[in-house]
């Protein structure tokens, strides 16, 4: 078990320094973001008009379950001719880059690699297939999570793109230190993790 939570730290250590430096020395961190043209009266109608915390969906006008086909068909022309998009808005403002959202992500990371680590410790399997085992997990996330933005939401395929490189390449890079530290468990072997 401790090989297991040793494999986790610094297989999240890894994925979160891998991040940490693509985003703030490559143009990677910034691919696919655009600055919103006209920015302040597109503020001022936010402020205006939003009140809570929130993710927006927009149109949202035809997304009820109830709605008659005439209304559904009208929502469905407002979006084909736009603008539609979403927006994740903090009408109060929010500290960029905080403290706290360095250890979240540093949280999240370990606990993602716990559950990977989880895994590796019951794949008897040369070291490179390991490897290629927690590099899959980088892809797994992509494709459930990144991929599917930009198909339902549109996300930008730059931004998308970027984002297959942070996963697919931090977790190649997590899989080669937890591969070497995780080793699999042997049935029969009360601990061979320990």
């Amino acid at each position: 078990m401790k090989r297991i939570l040793l494999g986790a730290v610094a297989g999240g250590l890894i994925v979160f320094a891998w991040s940490a430096l693509l985003h703030m020395a490559t143009p990677l961190g910034m691919a696919g973001i655009n600055v919103l043209p006209g920015e302040e009266s597109v503020l001022a109608a936010v402020r205006a008009n939003v009140r809570e915390d929130g993710f927006y969906f927009f149109p949202a006008a035809g997304m009820s379950p109830d709605m008659t086909p005439e209304q559904h068909e009208a929502w469905a022309e407002r979006m084909r001719t736009g603008p539609s998009g979403i927006m994740v808005v903090h009408p109060q403002g929010t500290e960029p880059m905080s403290p706290r959202q360095f250890v979240y992500e540093l949280l999240f990371d370990i606990l993602a690699a716990l559950v990977v680590a989880i895994g590796l410790a019951h794949a008897a399997a040369p070291y490179g297939r390991r490897v290629l085992l927690v590099a899959l997990a980088g892809v797994f996330a992509w494709l459930a999570i990144s991929a599917s933005y930009w198909n339902w939401y549109g996300f930008p395929a730059a931004l998308v793109g970027a984002e297959l490189v942070d996963q697919v390449g931090g977790w190649l890079l997590a899989g080669l230190a937890m591969a070497k530290i995780v080793r699999p468990i042997i049935v029969g072997h009360s601990d061979s993790n320990g």
